[in-house]
């Protein structure tokens, strides 16, 4: 229990009374209820349980409070080893399908789920939106009777006019929609949409229009929500597809926008008169530019919020008070290419370990669990692809991408997805973190998704392990590559390691193009070390073609050393016996 708080996986612990009297929770705070009473008090829609017990004693205990899918929390049930965990109720619109896939990979333990969707690798059509940062809208009914036609193998047909196509790439996704190729005349009761559109029909609807707004000062906070309301209504837009409001930076302290954002928690972009003024819009006003300088605010402001290709979709219309109100408001709506939801958006950093699966640690598991989408190098993904599930997308990316990949993983999170970026190793071992945290902190505060570094077992870990204990002393890694550092910079870190005595780990230690550093290096060692220092000799760790060796620097295969090789010098009291490379401490 808690460790399942200390990961983040539950607010509050709480504890039958008999269970209090047995439980030692090392001066933990947690309710001391009957389980029956818990549930009552805490049971509403978004709320989530994980119940550690019998399945028989919870479905008697839930049973009196059950209603229907729209109505009912998650419940996860899992054995106290965490061995086995069930996902009992709220599979799909709840989230207890995924909250129990992530408690197994976190906790080792074996997910448990006999929904449909899962066992036949379908996606979940009224769920999987919320992964990529998507608001579900529609009436329940309807969405349960196109799950009903997923399981009945009947055609679906959907229509996508705004957010990301990855999720077509799933191949849950796939699978979901095969039967719907080529079929004409599908009803609308087998049709899902995807838009900024309001829709009668089962809708997802991605963070896509940006509102521009301008007022009088001291406009009633009433007012602007009815003008706002009323624009989605003309425009025939969704309330859910909005990323956030926009207006003149003069209006940043306005008590009613202030009031709107704190509703719907919209992020609000602000604009100088000067920028506003360089944009061209339908309807400029010559008295709003006597003004405040600028001849449009609403939707100047909505087209720049938009960006590049953003298209005004409702032009701008003035509001004006009624008996109870005062002031007057301006509303224009404006569409972006991409969805802007960083809120709901996360960027983990993954290390996968050297290689195998079986080298990733739970943490890695858990974030990979998580993510929507998979972005790396394509033989570190191929490496993972036994544990990609049927409803994650991946992005393969090239070795002299690393810019790219970042800036294309940070934007995807930013329209709200969640993301793993992977490296192998340690990401934060020459690996990704570093350059995708600085593209991060870049980024105004407002614009950052979550960001997590999840660490992995480095090669330099598998290289020791393999071999014995040679990283028992002082040691220190060094990248022989200079496409990213001076050669003379590289030339005295070995200098100054050698000198040190410091066990040395030699990262890319030699390729097709830098084939004289590796060389150069070991006659930098050789002026402060003897020729029968040990050096290990690790390739292609964790993975079929593991080779790993103990050599002398006199005696070293330089001509054998590639890209996939990790070298281990070791100290003056480093030795080897009877296949193992030793570092004393001094014990």
């Amino acid at each position: 229990m808690l460790r399942l708080k200390a990961r983040g996986h539950v607010d509050s612990i709480a504890l039958s009374p008999k269970a209090a009297a047995q439980v030692d929770l090392f001066g933990s705070k947690c309710l001391v209820h009957k389980p029956e009473d818990i549930f009552q008090r805490f049971w509403e829609p978004r709320a989530a349980f994980i119940v550690v017990g019998a399945i028989g004693a919870v479905v008697r205990m839930i049973a009196p409070l059950i209603t229907d899918k729209e109505s009912d929390p998650a419940v996860v049930v899992m054995d106290s080893r965490a061995q086995n965990i069930v996902s009992l109720l709220g599979g799909h619109q709840a989230g207890a399908d995924e909250l129990a896939c992530q408690l197994a990979e976190d906790f080792g333990g074996h997910f448990v789920s006999t929904g449909f969707s899962r066992t036949e690798e379908n996606i979940a059509l009224d769920s999987f939106g919320d992964a990529w940062g998507w608001r579900r809208k529609g009436d329940i009914s309807d969405w349960k009777n196109l799950m009903i036609l997923i399981a009945l193998k009947e055609p679906i047909k959907v229509e996508q006019t705004s957010g990301s196509l990855l999720w077509k790439t799933m191949e849950g996704a796939i699978n979901t929609l095969e039967g719907s190729k080529n079929q004409k005349d599908i009803p609308k009761s087998h049709l899902m949409k995807i838009s900024s559109q309001k829709s009668p029909q089962c809708c997802w609807h991605p963070a896509t229009l940006w509102v521009g707004i301008g007022c009088e000062r001291n406009t009633s906070y009433g007012l602007v929500t009815r003008a706002l309301e009323a624009a989605l209504e003309e425009a025939c837009l969704a309330r859910e597809a909005i990323a956030g409001l926009a207006t003149i930076d003069i209006k940043y302290d306005e008590p009613a926008i202030k009031s709107l954002r704190s509703k719907y928690f919209f992020p609000l972009r602000l604009y100088s008169a000067q920028d506003l003024s360089q944009i061209d819009v339908p309807n400029p006003s010559r008295i709003v530019d006597s003004e405040v300088g600028t001849p449009s605010v609403a939707e100047a402001a909505s087209i720049l919020a938009a960006g590049e290709r953003g298209i005004l979709k409702f032009q701008k219309h003035i509001y004006t008070s009624n008996k109870s109100e005062k002031g007057s408001v301006t509303i224009a709506i404006a569409e972006a290419i991409e969805p802007f939801a960083p809120t709901r958006g996360e960027l983990h950093l993954v290390g996968s370990g050297p290689g195998d699966p079986s080298f990733l640690t739970n943490d890695s598991r858990l974030a990979l669990a998580r993510s929507a989408v998979w972005i790396g190098y394509k033989p570190y993904l191929d490496l993972l692809e036994p544990i990609r599930k049927f409803d994650q997308a991946r992005i393969d990316s090239f070795l002299t991408n690393e810019r790219d990949r970042c800036e294309q993983a940070l934007n995807l999170a930013t329209q709200g997805i969640r993301v793993s970026l992977i490296s192998s190793g340690d990401s934060g071992i020459y690996g990704m973190a570093g350059l995708a945290l600085e593209l991060w902190l870049e980024r105004p505060k407002e614009d950052r998704p979550e960001f997590k570094v999840h660490p992995g077992i480095s090669s330099i870990q598998l290289a020791a392990a393999r071999i014995g204990a040679p990283l028992m002393h002082d040691f220190c890694a060094i990248s022989l590559s200079d496409c990213l550092t001076p050669w003379e910079q590289i030339e005295e870190r070995v200098r100054a390691a050698s000198i040190s005595d410091f066990v040395i780990a030699f990262y890319n230690p030699k390729s097709k193009s830098r084939n004289w550093q590796l060389q150069k290096a070991f006659e930098i060692l050789l002026q402060n070390k003897p020729l029968h220092t040990p050096i290990a000799f690790a390739r292609q760790l964790g993975r079929a073609d593991e080779t790993v060796e103990v050599h002398t620097i006199g005696s070293f295969p330089i001509d054998r050393v590639d890209m996939l090789t990790l070298l281990l010098v070791g100290n003056s009291k480093s030795f080897f016996k009877d296949g193992c490379l030793v570092t004393p401490r001094g014990y």
